[in-house]
C-alpha cells in the first residue's frame, strides 16, 4: 500500500502542501543555497521569442518532481528530466488557458520530492518548501522582472506546489518589490488554498469577489460532495475560494450551462463540471461528474478524501478561466 500511494503522489503530480496558506509566514527574503542561472533559456520551460500581448503570464506548474529513495528531504535537480517532461506535460494541461492572453513565461524550479512531505508537521512542511526551490521561484522571477517585463502588467498562475509557489510570492516577494506588485493583474494560486488568517496576516493581498476586479488573488480547490466532511490535505480549516464558473464568493450555484468547455483528454469538449462553494469547507463543490471517472482513487483517499478532483482544477473550468483571464487583463489595461 505504501508504494503504491508514493506511485500515485508521483504520477499525479500532486504537492502534499495540506496547510496551504493557512501558516505563519516568514518576513525574510532569507534564500538557501544558490539560485539557478535564469539568464540561460535552456532554465526556462518557456520563453515568448515575439511579444504578441501587452500582459505577460508567468505560469509555475505542479510537483512533477520524481519519488525519491531516502527519508531525508529531497530537492530534485533543475535538469532532471523527468520534471521537465512532466512540467511539459502539464503545461498543455493548464497553462494553455492563458496562451490567448498573455506572453507566456514558465521558468523550470527544483522542487521538493512531494513522497518526503507526507507525515510531516505544518512547520516541517513549510520549512521543506523554503529551501532550494524557493531560493529558484524567486530567482526566476528577478531576472524576469529585471529583463522580460519592460513594465508591463502580468498574471500569475500555479497549480498544486506551483500555488504555494506564489503563496510564498505573495507573502514575502511582493512584500519586499511593492513596485511589481502593482502591475500584477491576478494571481490563480489554484489547487492549494489560501485562508481567512493568512489574508488578515497579509492585507495587502486582496481576494478577488467578482469575475473583472484585478489586482486580485483567484483561487479554488474542486471536490465532491462526499469530500466535504473529511480529510483533505490541500484544503485546510478557514480556507476561501472563488467559484470559477460565476466568479463570485457566495454559495450561489453555477451550474454545467455556464461551463463554457472543459478539458478532457487534451480536447475541449462541452462544459461537464458544475461548481458550488462549500462556505464553511471553503472549497468548489461539483456535484455533476461521475466521481468513479474523475476522483483520483482509493491509493490517494487518505490524503485527499474520497471525491477530491484535485488534478481537474483546471481541466473542469478549463474555458471560464482563459475567458476570465482575458476579461481581467482587458480591465487593468483600461
Amino acid at each position: 500500500m505504501k508504494k503504491k500511494l508514493i506511485f500515485f503522489l508521483s504520477v499525479m503530480m500532486v504537492c502534499l502542501l495540506c496547510w496551504g496558506c493557512g501558516s505563519s509566514s516568514s518576513t525574510t527574503m532569507d534564500l538557501v543555497g544558490e539560485p539557478s542561472d535564469y539568464s540561460s533559456e535552456d532554465n526556462w520551460l518557456t520563453v515568448p521569442e515575439d511579444e504578441e500581448y501587452d500582459v505577460d503570464v508567468i505560469y509555475f506548474y505542479p510537483t512533477t518532481a520524481p519519488v525519491t529513495e531516502g527519508t531525508e528531504i529531497e530537492v530534485c535537480d533543475i535538469d532532471n528530466e523527468k520534471m521537465r517532461d512532466g512540467a511539459k506535460s502539464v503545461y498543455e494541461q493548464q497553462a494553455t488557458a492563458f496562451e490567448e492572453t498573455g506572453n507566456m513565461y514558465a521558468p523550470y524550479y527544483r522542487q521538493v520530492d512531494a513522497s518526503k512531505l507526507a507525515g510531516m508537521t505544518q512547520e516541517e512542511m513549510l520549512e521543506a518548501e523554503r529551501n532550494e526551490t524557493r531560493t529558484d521561484v524567486f530567482a526566476s522571477l528577478d531576472y524576469y522582472f529585471e529583463n522580460y517585463n519592460n513594465g508591463k502588467p502580468y498574471i500569475l498562475a500555479g497549480h498544486s506546489q506551483g500555488a504555494m509557489m506564489i503563496c510564498l510570492i505573495l507573502d514575502e516577494y511582493m512584500e519586499v518589490h511593492p513596485e511589481y506588485y502593482e502591475n500584477m493583474v491576478v494571481a490563480y494560486m489554484i489547487g492549494n488554498a489560501a485562508t481567512k488568517g493568512w489574508l488578515e496576516e497579509n492585507p495587502h493581498v486582496k481576494m478577488a469577489t467578482g469575475a473583472g476586479d484585478t489586482g486580485v488573488l483567484a483561487t479554488w480547490n474542486t471536490e465532491g460532495p462526499e469530500n466535504i466532511d473529511e480529510y483533505n490535505m490541500v484544503v485546510p480549516e478557514g480556507a476561501v475560494c472563488i467559484n470559477p464558473l460565476n466568479w463570485k464568493t457566495d454559495e450561489t450555484y453555477a451550474g454545467v450551462d455556464e461551463n463554457k468547455g472543459s478539458l478532457v483528454d487534451g480536447e475541449i469538449v462541452k462544459g461537464i463540471a458544475d461548481a458550488q462553494i462549500n462556505l464553511k469547507r471553503g472549497s468548489v463543490i461539483c456535484n455533476s461528474v461521475e466521481p468513479r471517472q474523475y476522483a483520483n482513487g482509493p491509493e490517494t483517499e487518505v490524503l485527499f478524501g474520497p471525491q477530491s478532483y484535485h488534478r481537474w482544477d483546471y481541466g473542469f473550468y478549463y474555458e471560464n478561466i482563459r475567458e476570465n483571464s482575458k476579461l481581467r487583463a482587458a480591465n487593468f489595461l483600461k
